[in-house]
């Protein structure tokens, strides 16, 4: 006895993404649609393509007729779709697919993932405006605006590398627009993208304004030089 309720309990397992149960209220199913999905997969991967109303309903707490009308508004809803299929012998046969839903929940993933890149470049670029006013010391003027957004939009640099041309800049005592234009313009024309590149060009270019500096004078400094600092290094 024991080990026949051991079989029925181990008739085995049904595989569904978790994003579906955290997801199917937010793509407009309800508790009842989405069992009577689960059945329909259940079934299906029993090697029963086609379950009629009458068995999907046994499994549940609904009629046949209220099973008949989810099913119909999970076709029209694009949630499941019935498709003609032939056996070897040439036999039309009808079946159930759940392929739609899959695809609804990959859209539902590119949806969210889009939104959140959106969230995090707006995020990204308001503090790229801070960063900028507050070592320039005041507002931004429209034109230095249109830069910033040009940099972004046009130029396509990440907001990260703005920065770092920002504070090549404060570093090397040159705070202009025109400055930080062509760090990122060599940056760019050397393929730099990302920090360590960025960090490795800098250190080789100070090390080729160390080899060019003129000699220091008797009391050991130059006139106008400007102390080494990679601010890469912080």
């Amino acid at each position: 006895m024991k080990t026949n309720i051991l079989s029925w309990l181990q008739e085995g397992n049904l595989t569904v993404p978790a994003v579906l149960f955290s997801e199917y209220r937010n793509m407009n199913l309800n508790e009842h649609e989405l069992v009577l999905i689960l059945n329909i997969i259940t079934f299906i991967e029993k090697g029963n393509n086609f379950p009629t109303p009458e068995e999907l309903s046994s499994r549940m707490t609904i009629t046949v007729s209220e099973c008949n009308e989810l099913l119909r508004k999970l076709i029209q809803k694009g949630f499941i779709a019935i498709i003609d299929e032939y056996s070897s012998e040439g036999i039309r046969f009808e079946k159930y697919s759940v392929e739609p839903l899959w695809e609804r929940l990959v859209d539902r993933f590119l949806i969210k993932n889009k939104n959140t890149q959106e969230v995090t470049k707006k995020a990204d670029e308001s503090d790229l405006y801070t960063c900028f006013e507050k070592e320039f010391g005041r507002p931004l003027s429209p034109f230095e605006c249109e830069s910033l957004a040009m940099w972004m939009d046009d130029d396509h640099h990440d907001p990260i590398i703005i920065k770092a041309a920002l504070r090549e800049s404060v570093m090397s005592g040159k705070l202009n627009f025109r400055y930080i234009d062509r760090i990122l313009f060599e940056w760019k024309k050397n393929g730099i993208k990302t920090i360590e590149q960025a960090k490795n060009h800098g250190r080789k270019f100070r090390q080729k304004q160390t080899q060019n500096r003129p000699a220091q004078d008797s009391q050991g400094s130059t006139a106008n030089s400007v102390p080494f600092y990679n601010w890469l290094e912080q």
